[in-house]
């Protein structure tokens, strides 16, 4: 095999790409063509897929997915925390968009739990996070994972919770057509069960093969129970220092 120079670094190389810097070796002349073919069409292609396709492995394997990740397999995934972001940016917005078409008053004492998550839904998420990790660090001893590693299957959850809450914003935008409401009232009541069951199927689709069903529904119900209790400390102590 002839090899040749590389053009950013200068190291000789053999392959597709440079050993030293990880540039492709067949970097030649921009042209009219490579420029809308590579660097445009390319670029947002790669984006794009990667990112439609981490979603839909946070929905459908989210466990799996987290187990992939942490040993290594992760060039096929998007950025997890740059999704987290994205997935919350989108929500804010989904949701200020909903409240503002549905004329929804945040002073109005019905509207108190929405008042909160819209002033605080940032601290809250990155509170959870390291409660999901430490809860599962403790219950899941026998993966072998650390906290940091806890933490990342925690951001896939939660990356599959922002999804499913986007996905019931924008169902509750086309439910204010009046003929499609009891439709969407319905597809809201599955995505709200969804929403509370899919951190159950994150940790069964990552270590049922490392517990038998009956510990691992047991080990998932104390996961859900010390979450409870946990989240209501957090909610009663913030409430108290603001």
């Amino acid at each position: 095999m002839t090899k040749k120079s590389c053009l950013n670094c200068g190291h000789r190389i053999s392959g597709e790409f440079c050993s030293h810097c990880g540039q492709k070796s067949d970097t030649a002349r921009i042209t009219p063509h490579s420029l809308f073919k590579n660097d445009i069409l390319g670029s947002i292609w790669h984006i794009e897929a990667k990112f439609f396709q981490t979603m839909q492995h946070v929905l459908l394997s989210p466990g799996k997915m987290a187990a992939e990740y942490i040993s290594g397999k992760r060039i096929k995934y998007y950025n997890l925390f740059s999704l987290l972001l994205i997935l919350f940016g989108f929500n804010v917005l989904a949701l200020h968009f909903y409240m503002d078409l549905a004329s929804i008053d945040l002073h109005k004492e019905g509207s108190a739990v929405i008042d909160f998550f819209s002033k605080y839904s940032k601290a809250s998420l990155f509170v959870l996070i390291p409660i999901l990790a430490l809860n599962a660090r403790i219950l899941f001893k026998r993966i072998g994972w650390n906290l940091a590693e806890h933490v990342i299957i925690a951001v896939v959850s939660l990356s599959g919770i922002l999804l499913m809450l986007l996905i019931d914003d924008l169902i509750s935008i086309i439910g204010m057509y009046e003929p499609l409401l009891k439709i969407t009232d319905i597809i809201d009541k599955i995505l709200i069960f969804c929403v509370i069951l899919f951190p159950a199927f994150t940790y069964y689709n990552a270590f049922r093969g490392s517990y038998s069903n009956l510990e691992l529904i047991g080990r998932i119900a104390v996961f859900y129970l010390l979450m409870i209790i946990e989240v209501l400390l957090f909610i009663v102590l913030f409430y108290k220092i603001f």
